[in-house]
């Protein structure tokens, strides 16, 4: 069946602020929905009330509404839609691209009417299908009815249902809440005396205060399967995913691997045959489906866990392993277009009725943050607690997995091997009892230390085939130690680098050798990385899509063009203080890139992003953000220069080997980038600018922070340099816990000094945007903090533009940027945090990088900054050759939102360290907003969320 020609104009509804459970695979899905539906003529219109995203940029759609995510909105924008000559009216709504959020936020809009009074359609999903999934009992029926297995369960709407249930099932449970994201209130109860706090979690969490009590399969084997279908009712399957971890962790917590490695043929069919029978019969929508199931390792009886009738966390994941654009198709599907009208977007003369194949391994690790969250339950389980995720593509399991160690940023250089090993028996052993984030890490420490392979597995209940991976490692670490540098034999040299080996830990494991010399003799014996494609077909069709990973292996499939290139380098995986707003940077990058004549080639590991969208660069190279990776694209490449400033953190770490190297940073320069990072220059420019700023120290041990506290006076702000989101930070207010605050953080970040600021007590806080080009000097926005300094910058509502600064600290906050652009020669970015005590402006920090803030203020005014500060970076264009409008009228609010809920053991109070995981806008048309004074009034209340 061709398109639905009666369905113009539809409406995306997106996942709101950045949560632990819902991040930015949603802004994925909706960015490829919404493209996909603008290249069929059909006008796209998205709600959604997160600034920090592409999707809710006028790259990707029409119409954006940086609205609150309710009924009322969506009320609010039907109206005006049918109201307006300019506006088209909306035929149709796509739920299923923005998470759970879009599927509640669906179902209401459908009880209280307003697709009916409207006449819009719901495209992609049944409203009766989302019912039927999230209502435990009426999803457990169906499959009863349908002949697929469950674990015996029951549901329940009070205290005493709920009682009754686990009497009859028996321990150990799992409780279930109805309607609810990424494990919310769910739990393992393993034994009675637990029952009660669990189950009142559980009935609290859920909105109908509703939860199953199943019977736990602890110890069983998960997997997924990613599936397709259209109005014709042919149904694919896109992938199938392991989780690495058994039962008993949410899969958003789970290492995964693509394609399930450990199934039997017979077992995987059965498992297809049910997935497909469970999505025909939640309904006759045409979309996409995430089915989970649980395998009994001792018998392969199957049964399903849950199904959910929208793109998922999975689905992100499952496109980028594959290559096939899951969001992008199911967008086509939800407008009438059968499988076999659509064509593979990879390889462009095939169509999209087709199941991909795989001839590489693809390993998913979470990316945790606990250092934020002091004090909290690090065990996993059935809620979900990371706030990210790397993907890594390997020629094996065991090459992927090492390459997604490296892409963490957790300091690791693959998978041990590198100084960082535990070696408490104790400590080991209770971590593989009680899996957290490094349990993966202590399996191989475990190993090392000659802990027998059964034991690990009757503790960690994981597959010995995963298992025996890793001991393979250990194996030839010891063979590895028998030689030095120049007697390896060049086959065991090519063996260690196809088993994921970094040059860093071969040179750890050799001992007295550099990172560059085991470079150096592997380029010597020939020993190259080369390139392959992923192309969804397992190369049996050629691919038109540049989208590539490393290995060691004879043909390299990545030919460099002779093109003028840039590299922009990505920002890793998502974590606090380093979100998705430089995802939206980075695309930002690539397109102005592109624009300006450059082939656009990005380099990124985060399967939940739209820069890893193959179609956004011109080249994707889907790998780690680390060295060894980053070095050797280059030099096949040969690229005119790397930008940095775009990819948080993650990036800017790169910028003194590039320059060290002799390889061109684009924009602002390392050194002057240093002097920004390092306290003391920096003190000593503003010094010299005379710019006021607080009095500080460094130190290098305990006893000199008690020196230089005494000196600059308490109360004091302590931290580490070159760290991001406020890592580390605290403010003491005495030399025992200033020892205490020193002592921590040397024994974290080893080798770092101590920076030691005199803290400005009950200051405001402020901060400024602005672009450079080496002549002039543009600020983007001038943002005013609701809460008094102290509070990290990405915790604090702040307020655009600045609503009761006076104007000379206004003026001097301008003054004091245009002179530190200057002087740093910034060529780009540049965010100024400022500290304002009886108005006097102090300077606290200068970023010249983009922040986390830039994409908020580009939404508020409506100006393209980061197009405009990538084309200065790349020198095509000057301030002088754009016409900068703004548009705001009244005030933008920026709102933090916080994922305490997974943590209900932590302190919600805030302080220097970030906190919140996401963000919101709010436009208010002015002051007497009752919104905003409520804000006001309870802005210094002990400092906490």
């Amino acid at each position: 069946m061709p398109k639905d020609t009666s369905i113009r104009s539809v409406l995306i509804i997106g996942s709101g602020p950045i949560i632990i459970g819902q991040a930015c695979e949603f802004d994925y899905a909706g960015s490829q929905a919404a493209l996909s539906l603008k290249d069929e003529g059909i006008t796209v219109s998205i709600i959604n009330s997160n600034p920090a995203t592409i999707m809710t940029d006028k790259v990707i759609g029409d119409h954006v509404y940086l609205r609150p995510l309710t009924v009322d909105s969506i009320e609010a924008i039907l109206q005006e839609h049918i109201a307006s000559a300019d506006l088209p009216n909306i035929d149709a709504v796509l739920p299923t691209m923005g998470g759970q959020t879009a599927l509640n936020l669906c179902v209401e809009a459908s009880e209280r009417g307003v697709w009916e009074k409207y006449g819009v359609k719901v495209v992609g999903v049944d409203v009766a299908a989302i019912e039927k999934t999230e209502n435990r009992e009426a999803f457990r029926q169906l499959m009863v009815d349908i002949g697929v297995g469950v674990a015996p369960s029951k549901i329940a709407n009070s205290f005493l249902e709920g009682k009754e249930a686990a009497q009859e099932i028996g321990f150990p449970l799992v409780i279930r809440p109805s309607y609810t994201l990424g494990g919310s209130g769910g739990g393992f109860v393993h034994k009675k005396e637990e029952f009660d706090a669990a189950l009142k979690r559980g009935l609290e969490a859920s909105p109908t205060h509703e939860v199953l009590v199943e019977q736990a399969v602890l110890g069983w084997k998960e997997y997924e399967l990613e599936l397709l279908r259209d109005s014709n009712d042919n149904v694919i399957i896109i992938c199938s995913i392991e989780n690495f971890d058994p039962m008993g962790i949410h899969t958003g917590d789970s290492i995964t691997v693509a394609p399930a490695m450990t199934l039997s043929d017979r077992c995987y069919q059965e498992m297809r045959n049910q997935a497909i029978k469970m999505m025909r019969a939640i309904g006759t929508f045409a979309g996409g489906c995430n089915v989970q199931f649980s395998v009994n390792p001792a018998n392969d009886d199957i049964i399903a866990i849950e199904i959910n009738p929208r793109v998922s966390r999975s689905s992100a994941l499952a496109s980028k392993a594959t290559g096939y654009p899951i969001a992008k198709i199911a967008a086509k599907l939800a407008i009438g277009y059968n499988l076999d009208e659509i064509e593979n977007q990879i390889t462009k003369t095939t169509s999209a009725y087709f199941e991909p194949t795989l001839d590489y391994v693809i390993v998913k690790i979470p990316r945790w943050n606990f250092d934020k969250f002091k004090g909290a339950n690090k065990e996993l389980g059935l809620q979900m607690k990371s706030v990210g995720e790397v993907m890594a593509i390997g020629r094996t399991f065991i090459e992927a997995l090492q390459k997604a160690c490296q892409s963490l940023e957790i300091g690791r250089a693959g998978l041990g091997a590198d100084g960082r090993q535990v070696r408490n028996i104790e400590e080991i052993m209770d971590g593989l009892e009680h899996a957290s984030w490094n349990r993966l890490f202590l399996i191989k420490d475990a190993m090392a230390m000659g802990v027998p392979l059964e034991s690990i597995r009757k503790v960690t209940k994981i597959d010995k085939w995963f298992l025996n991976q890793i001991q393979d490692l250990v194996l030839l670490e010891t063979e590895l130690k028998r030689y030095s540098l120049n007697n390896i034999p060049q086959d065991f040299f090519f063996t260690l680098k196809q088993k994921g080996f970094s040059d860093i830990q071969i040179a750890w494991l050799l001992g007295n050798v550099t990172e560059d010399e085991v470079y150096d003799r592997r380029k010597a014996l020939g020993i190259n990385r080369v390139y392959k494609m992923v192309d969804t077909c397992a190369a049996e069709f050629p691919a038109q899509t540049p989208y590539y990973y490393s290995s060691f292996d004879q043909e390299n499939e990545s030919i460099s063009s002779d093109k003028k290139k840039v590299i922009v380098l990505g920002s890793g995986p998502n974590r606090i203080g380093q979100g998705i707003e430089f995802d939206y940077s980075c695309v930002h990058g690539l397109l102005a890139a592109k624009e300006s004549g450059f082939e656009a080639i990005m380099v990124n590991c985060n399967p939940e992003t739209v820069s890893t969208d193959f179609n956004m660069a011109d080249k994707l190279y889907f790998e780690p953000v680390f060295w060894e990776h980053v070095r050797e694209i280059i030099e096949l490449e040969k690229p005119v220069g790397v930008i940095v400033q775009l990819g948080g953190q993650t990036a800017l770490k790169m910028a003194e080997k590039l320059t060290e190297q002799g390889i061109k940073i684009i924009g602002t320069s390392f050194e002057n980038m240093d002097i920004a990072e390092d306290r003391g220059r920096f003190s000593d420019l503003l010094k010299e600018l005379n710019i006021p700023y607080p009095k500080y120290g460094v130190a290098e041990n305990a006893e000199e922070a008690i020196v230089v506290a005494n000196e600059v006076g308490y109360p004091v702000l302590v931290r580490p340099s070159y760290v991001l989101g406020g890592q580390g930070m605290s403010i003491v207010i005495n030399d025992e816990d200033l020892e205490k605050a020193v002592v921590k953080l040397l024994g974290d970040l080893p080798g770092n000094r101590v920076l030691i600021d005199h803290f400005l007590d009950r200051a405001e806080e402020a901060e400024s945007d602005s672009i450079s080009d080496g002549d002039d000097v543009h600020i983007v926005g001038m943002m005013e903090h609701i809460e008094p300094a102290g509070i990290h910058s990405g915790d604090s509502f702040a307020v655009l533009p600045t609503f009761s600064l006076p104007e000379t600290v206004t003026k001097s906050m301008e003054e004091y940027s245009i002179k530190i652009a200057k002087a740093l020669d910034v060529r780009g970015l540049l965010n100024i945090q400022f500290a304002i005590k009886d108005e006097k402006v102090y300077v606290i920090e200068a970023n010249p990088r983009a922040s986390r803030t830039v994409p908020f203020i580009a939404k508020a005014y409506d100006v393209p900054y980061i197009n405009i500060a990538a084309k200065i970076m790349l020198g095509v264009a000057k301030l002088k050759d754009f016409t900068i409008e703004r548009k705001l009228k009244g005030y933008a609010i920026k709102e933090p939102v916080f994922s305490y809920e997974k943590f209900p053991e932590v302190t919600k109070e805030l302080g220097p360290e970030m906190k919140s995981t996401g963000e919101a806008i709010r436009f208010i048309k002015d002051l007497e907003d009752p919104y905003f004074r409520k804000l006001y009034k309870d802005k210094s209340m002990y400092l906490s969320k």
